[in-house]
C-alpha cells in the first residue's frame, strides 16, 4: 500500500480506518484478485497498529466478500471494491428487512421478483 493514512487523531475508529486504506488499495488495483496480502503482522507494521486492529480490519473485509482468509494460506484479494460494495448494502437489506419483520428467504424472494 502507497503512502497509508492512519490518523490517530480523527475520530474514526483505527480499524474502520485500516480497513478503508485496505480497500483503497483494492480500489485502485494495488491489490487484485487472486492476490495475496502481507500478513496482519506486516501490515500492522506497515500501518503503524496493533496487530488485533489489523485482524478486526480483515475480518471486516472478510465479511465483505472483498478479502479470503484461510489459517494456513494467509489473505487472498476475493472481489473488487465495486463487490464491497454490493455486500455492504445487501448486509443493510437485510438488517433493515429483520427490522421490519421479514426473512432472508422472503427478501430473496422479492428480488427474484423484480428480475
Amino acid at each position: 500500500m502507497d503512502s497509508p493514512k492512519i490518523d490517530r487523531t480523527d475520530s474514526t475508529p483505527l480499524w474502520e480506518q485500516v480497513a478503508a486504506e485496505i480497500r483503497r488499495a483494492i480500489a485502485d488495483g494495488e491489490a487484485k484478485p487472486g492476490e495475496r496480502m502481507p500478513l496482519a503482522k506486516d501490515l500492522a507494521t506497515v500501518l503503524g497498529v496493533n496487530r488485533n486492529t489489523v485482524l478486526r480490519a480483515l475480518r471486516e473485509l472478510r465479511d465483505e466478500g472483498l478479502l479470503e482468509l484461510r489459517q494456513g494460506r494467509g489473505i487472498t484479494v476475493a472481489g473488487t471494491a465495486e463487490r464491497g460494495a454490493v455486500m455492504r448494502r445487501v448486509r443493510e437489506l437485510v438488517a433493515f428487512a429483520r427490522k421490519h419483520g421479514y426473512r432472508p428467504d422472503e427478501v430473496i424472494a422479492m428480488i427474484e421478483a423484480i428480475s
